[in-house]
């Protein structure tokens, strides 16, 4: 019996020994896995806490964006409000003004102004500039409350014309759009005020203040207009003026030289009939001579009379001048003068740093229609595309000799622009470029010499 209970008792002792045994090393292996794995665990806790973070980041952009839609609105809402009353350029961004009105003169714009203030005067009388869309008593009485509403009429009329009146002022040729938008902005707004009151100004009187506007913006055009054509209707006249004058100069020189040669020739003569041997062989030649001379100078007032004659006929000349409108870059122009080159020079004379370079002289018996079409063929490569009295063209040299041969017929231009003087100068700064950085080493080598 005793026997039994201590196999009993060993066996128990050496099972809790395996237990414990088994139990020590599930748990150094719990622990090597819990090891192994504890990055993945955290990484799906931090996973799930940045997809929270993530979606809460989500609202708040959703949320910004909505904002700045909102407040980007209100900005540019109130740049235009600003752009209205200030006088910036740099605030105008409505297009180009299109006229609305197509008068010849300066005179019929200033009569139809007059006109449309007659009509605003009239429109004010007959009380169709504003209206009032209730009958208002005041203290029970239809008398004073049409008193009332007649007083405040006056007000928001009087505000508005003032308002128009100033912008009416302030037109020129960079702000008109914007004038515009400021007399429709005062309309809005006096007619936002007057609603409680059942008062508003009417379109039509709104587009008579607006129709004062676009003609006074186009009356000072046509102004300018008329004052650019008188100009160069006075340039004209003082070309053809000096034109004549070389003209005149030339078929006097020329009778001068007829007549001298002429005298001479006669000399020549009376003394032939005397002469013998060599100093008839001599003589001879002399005539000789002076028959031609005689028959060049004859020429030379046939044409003189000849070029009087024929008003139409000229040169038409291709220059360019690299250093003050740069590369590609053509003037095409006329000159009537007997010495074409004479109107080149005083091109270049002050108005610009550099001489112009010519690259053709065209002779035409009808130089204006041959500029014409020149013109008119380089119509969309102009600089200034609102003066075309202008006559500078971004233009390849080629692109004007095919012209030239379709209009006029084969010629030969000069493709390198000489450029002399400014040639000269880009040499000169860049000699002193290379002084300035030699100096400039030499001072670094030798700090103390220097």
């Amino acid at each position: 019996m005793d026997s039994i209970i201590l196999a009993l008792a060993i066996t128990f002792f050496l099972l809790v020994i395996l237990f414990i045994v088994l139990f020590i090393r599930k748990s150094s292996s719990y622990k090597k896995i819990y090891t192994r794995f504890k990055g993945v665990i955290d990484i799906e806790s931090e996973k799930e806490k940045v997809a929270n973070q993530y979606r809460d980041l989500e609202s708040e952009l959703i949320e910004l964006k909505n904002n700045y839609k909102e407040k980007r609105s209100i900005y540019e809402n109130l740049l235009k409000e600003i752009s209205i009353l200030e006088e910036d350029l740099d605030f105008i961004s409505y297009g180009i003004y299109k006229p609305h009105f197509d008068f010849e003169t300066s005179g019929k714009y200033k009569d139809k102004i007059i006109d449309v203030r007659n009509q605003q005067k009239e429109i004010v009388r007959a009380k169709e500039a504003a209206v009032c869309h209730t009958d208002w008593e005041v203290g029970g009485s239809k008398a004073e409350g049409r008193k009332m509403t007649n007083r405040n009429i006056r007000l928001i009329l009087r505000a508005f014309n003032n308002e128009c009146d100033s912008a009416i002022l302030k037109v020129k040729w960079n702000n008109a759009l914007k004038m515009e938008e400021r007399i429709k902005k005062a309309f809005e707004a006096l007619n936002k005020l007057g609603e409680p009151i059942q008062i508003e100004i009417t379109k039509e009187y709104l587009q008579l203040k607006l129709n004062e506007l676009f003609l006074a913006h186009e009356y000072q055009e046509k102004l300018y207009e008329e004052k650019e054509e008188q100009r160069r209707i006075r340039e004209q006249m003082r070309e053809e003026e000096k034109v004549q004058r070389e003209i005149e100069q030339a078929k006097k020189e020329a009778e001068q030289e007829e007549k001298s040669y002429q005298k001479s020739l006669e000399q020549a003569r009376s003394e032939i009939e005397s002469a013998h041997g060599e100093e008839l062989a001599k003589l001879k030649e002399k005539m000789r001579l002076l028959e031609e001379s005689l028959k060049e100078a004859q020429e030379k007032k046939e044409r003189a009379i000849s070029r009087a004659q024929l008003t139409k006929s000229g040169h038409v000349y291709v220059i360019s001048n690299i250093g003050s409108f740069g590369e590609n870059v053509y003037k095409v122009g006329l000159t009537r003068r007997l010495v074409p080159e004479d109107r080149v020079r005083e091109l270049g004379d002050a108005s610009v740093p550099f001489y112009f370079d010519v690259h053709a002289m065209i002779y035409s018996e009808n130089a204006p229609d041959l500029e014409t079409k020149l013109h008119e063929n380089f119509n969309q490569k102009r600089l200034n595309l609102v003066n075309s009295r202008k006559e500078f063209f971004k233009i390849s040299l080629d692109e004007i000799e095919k012209a030239v041969k379709e209009n006029h017929g084969e010629i030969e231009l000069t493709k390198l622009a000489e450029a002399k003087e400014y040639r000269e100068s880009l040499a000169i700064q860049e000699q002193d470029k290379i002084k300035e950085q030699q100096k400039v080493a030499l001072k670094e080598k030798f700090p103390e010499s220097l």
